[in-house]
């Protein structure tokens, strides 16, 4: 499986890799998250399960069930984490700890390691049944709630270790701590080459014109990823520059704002036949890959993020990527060499307008960015850190570490 990747990604990882799984052969890893469509974590998990089993893992994957009220409440917890202020009370608590109770009877938690992925599952640890335990923490933890992160700290502190994706979004919890950015797969039909063909077919279904600069944003319809300021953006750069706006994202079940969100957006879209919204069915990935290579410029503005994965996927596809300066998207872009940072509206509209108009300083932006990722932020280095923190915690108090 591994050798799938031989010539893309980093020799390194690759060697590595391969030895962990020596040293792991035949042991079970399972995975837990809460829905198995939309959003990157169930993307890695789709890609990574494969290559966990290729190096002699006996990995698999489970998903939590909740319904409506479970996720009105995580999606609550989710926010509080990134810092918004909403009420959790007692009986919401008690709530989620009951969904959690359900699935472990549900669920066959048994095995070597166990990566329980974000707050949805994380009580789940209640219910262990030995092996290793890692919490990981997809989100920004820099500026939580207190009252929230600390609730969710009774729970963390039980786990083995914490994994978060960036240095910054780490708070103490209880526990041993390793950072490890998530990552692309550079052979996913999201990322992998596509032909001319296949990319016309893509923009004649969405009708978008080959003489117009397209921008474009990929993103769940989230407040956080701020698509009404993408629009304002726009607007502003169309008052010197023709161009085209996309909005693209996918529903995810659970994220019961979605909804919501994209109404807003249409409402605030008005009707402008140069703004294309595409709610797009989940696995959707050609059309993305086809769009994100047909886009002029991308744009990521999230205001708040966790980590912001679309950023490296645009930037495998040889683009300079504008994004907002938060969460993970710094640790991706290197402002003024494979991007910009920004912070503002105005800043987002400045950036835009001075790729579009300086083509070949977008181009080597671009070329950097793709090399970048390769080096950083591909799936065969985000899976051998996974390996390598399990390896460590297992071997925890030998003088010496060999691979």
């Amino acid at each position: 499986m591994i050798s799938r990747y031989a010539g893309i990604a980093p020799a390194r990882d690759l060697i590595l890799l391969r030895k962990l799984g020596e040293r792991l052969k035949g042991k079970t890893f399972l995975h837990v998250n809460s829905t198995r469509a939309g959003g990157g974590v169930a993307e890695i998990l789709h890609r990574m399960i494969p290559i966990l089993k290729g190096v002699g893992i006996e990995a698999r994957w489970e998903v939590i069930e909740g319904d409506e009220r479970f996720f009105e409440i995580t999606k609550k917890l989710h926010n509080t984490l990134q810092g918004n202020t909403e009420k959790i009370d007692e009986e919401m608590w008690r709530y989620y700890f009951e969904v959690n109770r359900r699935n472990a009877e549900r669920l066959d938690l048994d095995a070597d390691a166990v990566l329980i992925h974000d707050p949805q599952p994380a009580p789940l640890i209640e219910f262990r049944k030995g092996g290793i335990w890692l919490w990981r923490c997809h989100i920004d933890l820099s500026a939580p709630c207190r009252d929230v992160c600390d609730m969710l700290t009774t729970y963390s502190r039980k786990y083995d270790a914490s994994v978060f994706s960036v240095a910054k979004f780490s708070r103490a919890m209880g526990t041993e701590e390793f950072i490890i950015p998530p990552s692309i797969d550079p052979l996913a039909e999201k990322n992998r080459e596509l032909s001319a063909e296949e990319i016309q077919a893509v923009r004649d279904r969405f009708g978008l014109e080959k003489e117009r600069p397209i921008l474009l944003q990929v993103s769940r319809f989230d407040r956080f990823k701020d698509p009404v300021g993408v629009i304002k953006a726009y607007r502003a750069v169309r008052k010197y520059n023709d161009c085209v706006l996309v909005l693209a994202g996918s529903p995810a079940t659970d994220d019961p704002e979605g909804a919501i969100v994209l109404q807003e957006v249409r409402d605030y879209a008005a009707d402008d036949p140069d703004i294309r919204i595409l709610l797009l069915p989940p696995f959707s990935d050609t059309d993305i890959n086809a769009l994100q290579r047909l886009a002029t410029v991308i744009l990521q503005k999230s205001v708040r993020e966790g980590f912001g994965l679309t950023v490296s996927e645009a930037m495998w596809k040889g683009k300079a990527v504008i994004g907002g300066a938060t969460g993970g998207i710094p640790l991706q872009i290197l402002h003024g060499v494979t991007g910009f940072l920004v912070h503002s509206v105005d800043g987002a509209a400045f950036r835009v307008r001075q790729l579009l108009n300086n083509p070949e300083m977008a181009t080597k932006m671009g070329t950097d960015a793709r090399e970048f990722v390769r080096q950083n932020f591909l799936i065969t280095r985000h899976t051998r850190d996974y390996l390598s923190a399990w390896y460590c915690i297992e071997n925890r108090g030998k003088d010496v570490i060999e691979l």
